[in-house]
């Protein structure tokens, strides 16, 4: 029995399958064409069928690999079906000739490359194509039957309430089942008190298992959408604005149209997809270099850190990371071993007593990082990225520093811009200019500034220079 909501994990297992059911008899349908049939060149040996499907599971491997690397699982809830097979068309154009330049062009002669190459275009668009017509299909007619919905949550004016409640009863196809509202009143009008206040927002959202949350505010509501985008920071939410209500965030949001049903996406992912997955192999890459081929020295460091001065060589301590959730960062211990036991949560300063003496060096040419590292392998953090900040410190923070929490948005990195441009924490003011290079590194990601980040921080830890 499909369920009347749906999450979106259930939602791209299903795509993976059909789409991993597609691609082998895609390759199939190539490889018998092209060994067995000799529709596109003449057969030259009998192909054995072990090593038939080894290259069929390879293929569909590769293929996996490509959609992922360039977002064809992000989620496309109640989206354009036109929209998506285009997308899918440039992949799949773009897997097939690094495919075919890395690996057949140079074993068949030109016109049998030329009719290889395109034969297999046309299979794999063929049947991927198909396969998520299907998907979606199915996904559409359930939806009009009421089930796989995504549960919907609006804030907005109580006179805009009632009408976008029946706009979105009139497109049934979007998939949005509204089951619950914050009433904003105005001062005009004679409304009695609401059952929700804004700031029950992420309650609502845990409580309710919220996934679309829909803005109805109006132009000139500037404080009350920044508080709303504020509190939904970190939570597994998309955020909509509802037509006509957009002008005031600027380059933050995307139209859209679910079915006829007009949206503009507020805050959509701040890196294209293929960006992404290169940041991320990146990370796995350099982290996983940095830390076998250095190992024998963090061992003699983490032996120097034991013997300078008591306590464990690595430091373990709980900071929050993306989407607001806690995880444990590793540090080579730098300070005494109750260095907070009398004081409780401090910012560190650049002369900061508490320092061991192995551990004012480790500061500055940043090696107290390097275990973090196998945070980054986890996927817990990233390379580049907003630095992760304790539990104490967020809460305080995030009450008096409007869209601190926007930070949360992406994986908190070992270095960021912020480190790069600006000193050590010391106090409020320090925080606030930090959290506005945080800012500008998310509305600005990129792969290429990521690099540009890593080099600063190589060139300042070679200098000595860090705090």
């Amino acid at each position: 029995m499909v369920q009347r909501y749906v999450n979106r994990k259930t939602e791209l297992k299903f795509l993976v399958a059909m789409d991993a059911v597609a691609l082998a008899w895609a390759n199939l349908m190539w490889y018998w064409a092209r060994f067995d049939w000799g529709w596109l060149a003449e057969p030259v040996y009998s192909p054995d069928p072990t090593i038939a499907g080894t290259l069929v599971l390879f293929l569909s491997a590769f293929w996996l690999l490509v959609f992922f690397f360039f977002g064809m699982y992000r989620e496309r809830f109640a989206s354009s079906r036109f929209d998506e097979l285009v997308t899918l068309g440039k992949v799949v154009t773009i897997g097939i000739l690094v495919l075919f330049f890395l690996f057949f062009v140079n074993n068949l002669d030109p016109y049998s490359a030329r009719l290889t190459l395109v034969a297999y275009w046309v299979a794999i668009i063929l049947m991927v194509s198909t396969g998520r017509i299907i998907v979606r299909s199915v996904q559409k007619l359930l939806i009009l039957q009421g089930k796989g919905l995504h549960r919907a949550l609006i804030v907005g004016w109580t006179d805009v309430v009632e009408p976008l409640y029946e706009e979105v009863a009139r497109y049934p196809e979007a998939g949005l089942d509204i089951v619950g509202a914050i009433r904003l009143s105005r001062e005009d009008q004679e409304v009695g008190p609401s059952e929700y206040e804004v700031k029950d927002l992420p309650r609502l959202i845990d409580e309710l298992e919220i996934q679309d949350v829909l803005i109805a505010l109006g132009p000139n509501d500037g404080e009350q959408l920044v508080e709303v985008l504020r509190l939904c920071d970190g939570k597994p939410v998309t955020l909509k604005l509802v037509p006509n209500f957009y002008s005031i965030i600027g380059g933050m949001a995307r139209t859209e149209h679910m079915y006829g049903l007009p949206l503009i996406e507020v805050l959509p992912e701040p890196m294209q997809a293929w960006e992404q997955s290169l940041k991320r192999l990146f990370d796995i890459v350099v982290s996983f270099f940095v830390l076998v081929i250095g190992a024998p020295l963090w061992f003699l460091i983490g032996v120097l850190v034991r013997l300078t001065s008591k306590g464990d060589a690595i430091y373990k301590q709980e900071r929050i990371g993306q989407g607001g959730k806690s995880f444990t960062v590793l540090k080579f211990r730098t300070m005494g071993e109750h260095a907070e036991a009398d004081t409780g949560p401090v910012w560190a300063s650049e002369n900061d007593p508490r320092y061991t003496a192995i551990g004012r060096w480790l500061r500055k040419t940043r090696i107290d990082e390097v275990p973090q590292f196998w945070n980054v392998l986890k996927g817990e953090m990233s390379l580049v990225g907003p630095r992760p900040e304790r539990p104490f410190f967020v809460d305080q923070l995030a009450k008096e520093i409007p869209l601190y929490s926007r930070r949360h948005r992406v994986k908190p990195g070992i270095t960021g811009w912020a480190q790069v441009k600006w000193k050590y924490d010391s106090d409020l003011k320090d925080v606030q200019q930090k959290v506005k290079y945080d800012l500008f590194y998310i509305e600005n990601m990129s792969f290429r500034k990521d690099l540009q980040i890593l080099f600063r921080t190589v060139y300042t830890a070679l200098r000595g220079s860090g705090r």
